[in-house]
């Protein structure tokens, strides 16, 4: 019965693993409903602060913003890289780290260079494997992303954009669409979009409001708290995405798990079924030759 008991230990093995892959299914379903809530409250004031950027840069356009500046010939780039602090969340790092690295590839088979920012220990620790150069980093962010931590990290870039040290900042991050299905995107930050500062529905009308202290100073502050919420949005959706990913992960290993104790209790038990079935043969024939 040698055989058998190493059976019974492996089936307590995998029932234990079971039973906590199964918490871990749990608790991830707990923390996405609020993941899912914290990321659908960031988004209003984002397109908020969009469209007042957006009145007010239309209708003052002889206003130059720092941050709004088209910059070129510096040959660098920069990353804001968000990943997660944990695993065990499926390929969801894995995609967006191999959206990020073919972008990194592609830039420097041109000659450019890149400076990365890094939001969570997965991505640190991937760019630190393959040398790229990271400027600053924030880990450790919890289940609820604070704004405070994320500011000293993504200034290094944004004061690089102004004095005009980089082209470009690129933001890569995993959207969240549904709980099956989350998304690699590498969106340009800076320099915004054109379609970011189309005016909408205030450009049809002649009055504008009075600022204090002045247009610049105002659309200066906009600019930069803009880009700051999109960052932040960008986290909360990776956070939300790495919950949703997480539990679907845990839930196949629960299966899985569940299918694989099966497996070893059907060996178990033809394993014990041979084992009698061998030991009443010999006592039939110690019987026959007494």
């Amino acid at each position: 019965m040698a055989v058998g008991k190493e059976i019974l230990t492996k089936i307590r093995s995998v029932q234990n693993t079971q039973k906590i892959t199964k918490a871990m299914q749990m608790v991830s379903t707990s923390k996405m409903r609020k993941t899912q809530e914290r990321m659908r409250q960031a988004r209003p004031y984002a397109d908020k602060v969009r469209g007042v950027m957006a009145h007010l840069a239309d209708s003052n356009q002889e206003v130059e913003v720092p941050l709004l500046k088209k910059h070129t010939g510096s040959g660098r780039v920069g990353f804001i890289l968000v990943s997660t602090d944990k695993g065990l969340c499926g390929g969801l790092n894995a995609n967006s780290l191999k959206r990020f690295f073919a972008k990194v590839a592609e830039l420097d088979a041109e000659g450019i260079k890149s400076d990365v920012v890094c939001l969570g220990s997965k991505g640190l620790a991937a760019c630190q494997r393959a040398q790229v150069n990271v400027v600053a980093s924030e880990v450790g962010l919890g289940d609820t992303p604070k704004m405070e931590p994320l500011l000293g990290a993504i200034s290094v870039l944004f004061d690089r954009y102004t004095k005009g040290q980089l082209d470009a900042i690129y933001l890569v991050y995993s959207k969240f669409v549904n709980t099956m299905k989350q998304e690699p995107r590498l969106e340009q930050l800076l320099p915004l979009p054109e379609d970011v500062l189309e005016p909408g529905e205030t450009a049809s009308h002649n009055w504008d409001y009075i600022y204090e202290p002045d247009p610049m100073s105002v659309l200066e502050f906009l600019v930069r708290r803009y880009v700051e919420s999109v960052v932040y949005q960008s986290v909360s959706e990776n956070m939300a995405s790495e919950q949703a990913a997480r539990m679907v992960a845990m839930k196949a290993a629960t299966d899985n798990a569940g299918n694989a104790i099966k497996e070893l209790r059907l060996v178990y038990n033809k394993s014990r079924q041979a084992a009698i079935t061998t030991e009443l043969s010999e006592i039939v024939a110690g019987a026959a030759a007494v």
